[in-house]
């Protein structure tokens, strides 16, 4: 099997890499917006005096910060750029997306395209197998990942990601048994930049250090720095930062993130029929025409939807009825 498996769906690529029939690292991608890896003309709009940062604008109206200006690049000129991260979303605002002069031929690889420029083998499939993807989203969206004895409580801040490590085991046991699950869902989550980690208070030196070998083996291969833990059990990750997390979209688009997922569900729907969509009425909003319009061509089916205020934005559901 390949290493990464992609869907291509409607305003949403996704992307798995499994062990056995259980996902250990994905990505997702929304088709539109600036992605690390776009090189394309953008018009300088403002620099920064005696600085060479500033801002461009792309065609599509989108926004990036620039650095490494040379000094001659004037506002108003145009500019040409590769994007190193994609715009992050956070509770109140948008980090813009930051980006480099380059000389590099136009591009705006895909999801897969990117995967494999990076050395993976990739399989674009119409449907993942059954590998637990609504339940890793279903983590997503509540923050929350649970274990034996405890949980880990996902929560994205502006200054960094925090995990907060909660059970009824005893401190070092708790601790110990939080490393793995830990470990497990950075990678799943798609997790990257300061991650800070509140495990519980260890007073030993000697438990502190075991904490420290187990967390540093259990993450060995994904590239970080970490600090010890101090005193007060906390340890902060720090990872190269491309795009939003799984847990970024989920948590901080949710309106959006909802609509994709609906969208994903209708188009796997095999019984015949109009397919209709029932869901919250913000989600009924964030269902763009060009999106309904590529779920009615997928499928060949006539699209209906149903605004139902009582919904969860998170509970919308999708089924066939007589056309």
């Amino acid at each position: 099997m390949a290493d990464w498996l992609v869907e291509e769906g409607i305003g949403e690529h996704r992307a798995v890499r499994l062990s056995g029939d259980r996902i250990i690292e994905s990505r997702v991608e929304w088709p539109g917006q600036l992605a690390a890896g776009h090189v394309g003309d953008a018009t300088l709009v403002s620099r920064t005096a005696g600085a060479a940062r500033g801002t461009v604008r792309f065609a599509s109206g989108e926004e990036a910060l620039v650095d490494r200006l040379p000094r001659d690049a004037s506002e108003g000129a145009a500019i040409r750029v590769e994007v190193v991260r994609a715009a992050i979303g956070e509770r109140g605002r948008t980090k813009l997306a930051q980006a480099r002069p380059s000389d590099k031929a136009s591009a705006s690889p895909t999801l897969a395209e990117r995967l494999r420029a990076e050395g993976h083998a990739v399989q674009v499939v119409h449907r993942f197998p059954d590998c637990g993807w609504d339940e890793l989203v279903d983590e997503a969206l509540d923050g929350t990942v649970a274990f034996a004895g405890g949980s880990l409580l996902f929560a994205p801040t502006p200054a960094m990601t925090v995990v907060d490590i909660d059970g009824t085991l005893p401190p070092r046991e708790l601790a110990l048994a939080a490393v793995a699950p830990l470990a497990e869902a950075i990678r799943r989550f798609d997790l990257g930049g300061s991650v800070g980690i509140d495990f519980p208070t260890l007073q030993a030196k000697a438990d502190r250090r075991q904490v420290d070998e187990a967390l540093g083996a259990a993450l060995a291969g994904w590239p970080h720095e970490r600090t010890a833990m101090n005193g007060f059990g906390f340890v902060q990750l720090v990872a190269r930062l491309e795009r939003p997390s799984l847990l970024h979209l989920a948590r901080l688009s949710r309106t959006g993130f909802a609509a994709r997922r609906l969208l994903r569900r209708a188009e796997r729907i095999a019984e015949p029929g109009a397919l209709l969509l029932t869901c919250h009425p913000a989600v009924e909003a964030a269902l763009r025409p060009e999106w309904r319009e590529a779920l009615a061509r997928r499928t060949g089916r006539e699209v209906r939807i149903a605004a139902d205020s009582t919904l969860a934005l998170e509970a919308g559901f999708a089924q066939a009825v007589a056309s």
